[in-house]
């Protein structure tokens, strides 16, 4: 149990369910200790940690959670208990399946990330108001990249846009200077949980 760090649900206490395996690699990832190990839950485990947890608020995320063959039960049961649900998932397998009651954060990776070309455009059709698209800027060609898909895609007609600096990367206050110049239509955010205790797991 912990603080949301990103997004809009920042600061709100949130029980967190991270799943192994992933199959991307970004140049900025700050979870590789979630590409391989794990310990083996079953979903009535996991509900229970929730409930003991209590707080409201879970959210599944990774790695890339939709590996699992059993994550789409997971949120499934989740819901059924009462939970508001988050999944964080990197854009590059199907949501269709993802239950229409789950908040998805999908990440559109950038060309910085080296992994731009594995994203289902597609997804954006599984996006909503209330839904999060985020994107992670690691230099001003990011930048540039990401104003360019919001505009030419009109993201935030229809779903909330996050740009956010790759954390020990970007400066912040540099993002947030571009996108009060363009005066750009997206939420500008930083991961909270850094600030708070850095590089520490398990917070």
């Amino acid at each position: 149990m912990s603080l949301q760090g990103e997004g809009a649900w920042a600061g709100w206490p949130c029980f967190f369910i991270r799943l192994s395996g992933c199959n991307l690699r970004c140049t900025y990832c700050d979870t590789q200790y979630a590409y391989n190990k794990g310990e083996k839950w079953d979903i009535a485990g996991l509900i229970n940690e929730w409930r003991q947890a209590g707080v409201g608020l879970v959210q599944v995320t990774g790695g890339e959670p939709l590996l699992q063959s059993e994550t789409h039960k997971l949120l499934e049961a989740l819901l059924n208990e009462g939970a508001r649900v988050l999944l964080e998932t990197n854009g590059s397998l199907d949501l269709s399946n993802v239950p229409g009651e789950v908040i998805k954060i999908v990440d559109r990776k950038t060309p910085g990330s080296a992994m731009e070309e594995f994203f289902l455009e597609e997804n954006l059709g599984w996006l909503k108001q209330g839904d999060q698209l985020k994107f992670v800027i690691t230099a001003r060609d990011d930048y540039e990249w990401a104003r360019k898909e919001v505009v030419r895609l009109r993201l935030s007609c229809y779903t909330e846009v996050l740009f956010s600096p790759a954390w020990g990367g970007l400066v912040p206050v540099q993002l947030a200077e571009w996108i009060i110049a363009d005066r750009l239509s997206v939420r500008f955010q930083i991961q909270l949980h850094k600030i708070l205790w850095g590089e520490k797991r398990g917070i």
